[in-house]
């Protein structure tokens, strides 16, 4: 089963522990995660269900190709890495 970590600044907002979670897209993946966390999916995807701007979701350590739909691949032993940018001056 893939496994999802979050980056160390959105754990610091909610409880987001790294998790296994079963599907076979990124999309699918984020959505069981988000069925056990429900906050945590505002804080990657907007309103239309894409990442927001400041996300990146990595499959091992490639960067997801697909932001509109999250169809890019996931095997059973892929790590799911969801990391958010931050900014500010």
């Amino acid at each position: 089963m893939p496994k999802v970590t979050f980056t160390g600044n959105l754990q610091r907002h909610l409880a987001c522990p790294p998790v296994e979670a079963p599907g076979e897209t990124v999309a699918a993946v984020l959505s069981q995660v988000f069925e056990s966390n429900p906050r945590l999916r505002s804080y990657i995807l907007d309103d239309q269900g894409r990442l927001r701007k400041h996300v990146k979701v990595f499959v091992n350590e490639r960067v997801v190709a697909d932001r509109l739909h999250l169809s890019d691949p996931v095997a059973a032993g892929d790590e799911v890495f969801v990391f958010q940018a931050l900014s500010g001056g």
